[in-house]
């Protein structure tokens, strides 16, 4: 299958509705909404927001980027809907984050993940993201799991 992965803005309504099924479905794994730590992302901190469309034009998942210095960024709010999981889009997102990211002279990605999310832990370890302590808002966070890819070495 291929998809259109696309820049949108933060608050465009299929992104939107894309992070409130992500958000329905971590709250019902952790039996909670406050499983968290940090700021949530919003339009003011997030510097690239995509959007993956399908061929019939539905919005099928997304994944943003979230400067945290000038060489490091952390995905925020991957997520790929139930019908379109194992398809691959996830992974066309992911590759399409860290183009992104180096274009912008990013050269580290860290994320966040939690231990409910057995699935997106595999999928990331699979990708060559490694677990790394917690860092940032993470720090002393029971419900997290942060891992990081290098993607380039600057040459020096």
């Amino acid at each position: 299958m291929t998809w259109t992965i696309e820049p949108r803005p933060w608050d465009e309504p299929a992104g939107a509705a894309l992070r409130a099924a992500q958000r329905a479905e971590l709250d019902a794994r952790y039996g909670t909404d406050d499983h968290e730590p940090g700021t949530p992302p919003s339009a003011a901190d997030i510097d690239l927001f995509l959007v993956a469309i399908d061929p019939a034009g539905t919005a099928v998942g997304c994944g943003a980027l979230r400067r945290l210095d000038p060489t490091t960024a952390e995905i925020k709010r991957m997520y790929v809907t139930p019908a379109a999981r194992g398809s691959g889009v996830a992974t066309a997102i992911l590759r399409a984050l860290e183009s992104a990211a180096l274009d912008r002279g990013w050269t580290t990605i860290k994320l966040e993940t939690g231990p409910a999310q057995r699935d997106a832990m595999r999928f990331y370890e699979r990708e060559g993201y490694h677990e790394i302590p917690l860092f940032g808002a993470y720090i002393g966070a029971d419900l997290s799991v942060c891992y990081e890819r290098v993607l380039a070495v600057p040459i020096r």
